[in-house]
């Protein structure tokens, strides 16, 4: 049988392998503020979209995913800026990196087309 997909899961997922990444980086305190700024904006994305699913109404609920996709965005720009500054294991950044861009996407398309069926 096919598994179902499951956003919630991979939000989850993604937040986890944040927080298992920021624990195998040092206590710099670059390091140190961008593990906490990687944990909570992921965390955030996550915890987020919980929220989402019991939106109001549509408009509640394109706003409430209109912030997980500010959170991912966010994750997306501090993995690029330990990217760049050469911090961390770079197969595992990457990865993330790659994972919080397809998020981004996903949350970019489910907002437009919650959009469309507002006829905004």
């Amino acid at each position: 049988m096919e598994k179902r997909y499951d956003l919630e899961e991979r939000l989850v997922r993604f937040a986890g392998e944040c927080i298992k990444f920021c624990n195998t980086l040092g206590n710099s305190f670059a390091e140190n503020h961008l593990k906490g700024q990687l944990i909570r904006s992921a965390c955030g994305a996550c915890l987020n979209y919980g929220e989402a699913q019991g939106a109001e109404s549509k408009k509640d609920f394109i706003h409430k995913n209109g912030i997980i996709l500010k959170e991912l965005k966010e994750s997306r720009s501090t993995l690029k800026i330990l990217r760049y500054s050469e911090l961390g294991d770079p197969e595992k950044r990457d990865g993330l990196l790659v994972e919080a861009e397809e998020l981004c996407a996903i949350f970019g398309r489910i907002i437009t087309s919650a959009r469309k069926s507002l006829g905004q």
